[in-house]
């Protein structure tokens, strides 16, 4: 017999329904005959109960079996997608309107460094310039010379050598120019700031700086990622690494989505090393909307990961409503027969994770296909048998 210790929630409705039909009528003793009782694991209603709890039936239906592994991770930006702006000569920060979240374009400022040495910079530049322009004439005038034979050929060596070495130290200060920032002019003001501009586009993840800070050219000013190609980062055990493969789907929900929402990708890199101390592999999916705003990089999710579609196999599978969780342990309840107004409740055991509304069931081997099983109002029915089991103790 099963054994209700706590109620589970009341059942107003049902309940004053049962105690006005089950109310004695006044008739003499001797016409008074004693219902049959009811199997301990049994309820029985009544039209207008049935009609009250919305009990509805239907038989058992069978879905290829796919062998599900439960997994956590977290959704991440692969590495092309994540950039860590610094100052390439470092400086003093005047300026950093940034705020973590906020959306950048690429190619936009996004920070000022002041540093004097961007005036060294601009002021050798223009420097070679000059020196530039006095080796080139001098080398030609040197290859003049040669032609008519009036200087040695080492003396056209030597200038020319010298006008490399000049282009070389030009456009070696003009990179240095660029990677600051600064313009690469041959004349005009100096500039003593510079800008910082977004390599991507995408979202500041975090700013690592703060205004009026010096900073070398090691140190991070601000983190920026393009959420736009999220991969699913999930964590697998190396017990069950070898079930899976490229390509397996993967159902997903997020953990701070109260609501449960679920999304769906394909598994595209299985590692092929395994951690030394938490001995697990990593896995790296693609959600199938990667342009999903939901989606963010860092969120955590819970994963289903189907490692196989059993060929030629099948699982009985029933309605979410059909199956009632109590004191953890998962019933169903069955007709014994078509129009039949008692139910009796049967233990089963959950099988996998809901999907379109349907749980995968183990089924005891009394339940077939034909057996009529309650896919609506079952915790009605749960809730009336436990009723009845406290009111005959």
């Amino acid at each position: 017999m099963l054994s209700f210790s706590k109620p589970l929630f009341p059942l107003a409705v049902l309940t004053a329904l049962s105690a006005c039909q089950s109310a004695p009528a006044e008739k003499p003793a001797a016409e008074v005959t004693a219902a049959a009782p009811a199997a301990p694991n049994e309820v029985r209603l009544s039209a207008d109960e049935l009609r009250v709890a919305g009990v509805r039936t239907g038989r058992v239906s069978y879905e290829a079996a796919a062998g599900l592994l439960r997994v956590n991770g977290s959704l991440e930006a692969p590495p092309q997608s994540l950039v860590v702006l610094s100052a390439p000569l470092g400086g003093y920060i005047e300026r950093l309107p940034l705020l973590p979240g906020a959306h950048v374009q690429r190619g936009e400022a996004v920070a000022v460094v002041r540093n004097p040495e961007f005036i060294q910079v601009q002021q050798d530049y223009r420097q070679v310039l000059s020196q530039l322009e006095y080796a080139r004439t001098d080398m030609e005038r040197q290859r003049e010379l040669v032609r008519e034979e009036v200087a040695p050929a080492k003396n056209l060596q030597r200038a020319e050598a010298d006008y490399r070495s000049l282009q070389a130290q030009r456009d070696a200060l003009a990179a240095r120019l660029r990677l600051a920032g600064l313009p690469v002019r041959a004349s005009g003001a100096m500039a003593s700031t510079a800008e910082l501009r977004a390599p991507i586009s995408g979202f500041v993840r975090h700013v690592r700086a703060t205004t009026g800070q010096t900073v070398s050219a090691t140190d991070p000013v601000a983190e920026l990622v393009d959420p736009t190609h999220l991969h699913v980062e999930l964590t697998v055990f190396e017990k069950d690494a070898p079930r899976l493969q490229v390509g397996q789907r993967i159902r997903f929900t997020l953990a701070s989505d109260s609501a449960g929402k679920e999304h769906t990708g394909r598994i595209t890199l299985v590692s092929r090393s395994v951690d030394p101390e938490a001995r697990t592999v990593s896995v790296h999916a693609h959600p199938d909307e990667e342009d999903n705003p939901a989606l963010l990089p860092g969120m955590f999710v819970r994963a289903l990961v189907e490692t196989q579609a059993a060929a030629g196999r099948t699982a009985p599978v029933l309605p979410e409503a059909a199956v009632v969780d109590y004191e953890g342990r998962s019933f169903i309840f069955v007709q014994p027969a078509p129009g039949a107004t008692h139910y009796r409740m049967v233990e089963v055991r959950r099988g996998g994770a809901v999907e379109n509304g349907l749980v995968p069931v183990v089924l005891p081997a009394s339940i077939t296909a034909q057996t009529l099983v309650v896919t609506d109002g079952a915790y009605s029915l749960l809730g009336k048998l436990k009723n009845t089991s406290e009111a005959e103790e």
